[in-house]
């Protein structure tokens, strides 16, 4: 297999030894910890306030299905970092060399090993669910592999299958509650701008390496001038979704957040024009960061007094 030649070529040199706590924080970076716990507190959040609000809060934590399919995400997203990283391997020392060194403790052989691993998990504990929830999944393992050794070398393919793959865990979700309102579109809408964003400054932030391994990303193809305008433009369409949300009683004390949405919005597009290095780009990065953060916690603010009848 053409992987596990690429993995014993990039382990050739026999590695240097490590404690197996250290194998285990390094795997924990290669995997983004960090990120797959947001997803999942999305997920479940999502699935209370969102896509199931007629349920009480004990029939959605103990809905052992939702739990598989929350655990065949975990697993799935695992992985497709890992094969990201696998990828990325000559890039990331480039634009990230201190994270490189931490995620090269962990061989690229082993990497491919628990990438394997965890796919054949995912399917399996969506195949306990539904042969249509593996099918989904299997589907899923494949675009976040075509993405990564593919699509995101070119401009507009890896932008819009960026954005589409990181919501398609929110997707499966409502797959499987089958709540088909519109107002889920329109949140949907809202999230798959932002992602845009987020894949756009990620590119923007990480020029140098995609310029040396021949990446290309738009701004690595069109310049930064014409990345910004395509970044304010998409800032604007997210405008567009924020206004027809505030004008949905559903949202409850949501609306809070996206006030905070647009301001945090405007003061990003004025520092958008003003970035000129990577650590202006990285500060960008953070705020859409903090926007998607921020905006999984604040799900809760939907309807506050169904926290309390829930926990109560």
């Amino acid at each position: 297999m053409d992987l596990l030649k690429e993995a014993e070529k990039n382990t050739a040199n026999k590695p240097k030894k490590y404690p197996l706590y250290y194998k285990f924080l390094s795997l924990l970076s290669v995997v983004r910890g960090y990120n797959i716990f947001i997803i999942v507190l999305a997920q479940y959040l999502a699935a209370i306030f969102i896509f199931s609000p007629e349920k009480s809060l004990r029939d959605v934590l103990f809905d052992f299905n939702l739990y598989l399919i929350v655990l065949a995400t975990m697993s799935v997203i695992a992985a497709g970092y890992i094969i990201n990283n696998f990828y990325d391997a000559e890039k990331d020392k480039i634009n990230k060399p201190i994270k490189s060194r931490i995620d090269s403790i962990v061989g690229q052989k082993t990497k491919l090993n628990i990438y394997f691993f965890l796919n054949f998990l995912g399917v399996f504990f969506a195949l306990l669910v539904s042969w249509r929830a593996a099918l989904f999944f299997a589907v899923y393992i494949f675009l976040i592999w075509f993405y990564s050794h593919k699509l995101k070398k070119y401009p507009l393919t890896g932008l819009f299958s960026g954005a589409i793959l990181a919501l398609l865990p929110f997707f499966v979700i409502f797959i499987y509650y089958k709540n088909f309102s519109e107002i889920i579109f329109t949140h949907a809408s809202f999230l798959f701008f932002i992602l845009m964003i987020r894949e756009l400054i990620k590119d923007m932030e990480n020029i140098k390496g995609d310029v040396a391994q021949n990446y290309m990303t738009i701004p690595v193809k069109y310049g930064e001038y014409f990345t910004k305008l395509l970044i304010t433009l998409i800032v604007l369409l997210t405008l567009d979704p924020i206004y027809f949300l505030l004008h949905y009683p559903e949202i409850g004390l949501m609306r809070f957040y996206f006030y905070f949405a647009i301001v945090t919005l405007i003061l990003f597009s004025i520092l958008l024009w003003k970035a000129k290095t990577k650590k202006d780009y990285v500060i960008l990065h953070n705020i859409i960061k903090l926007i998607i953060l921020i905006g999984v916690m604040s799900l809760m603010l939907i309807d506050t007094s169904v926290i309390i009848k829930r926990i109560i």
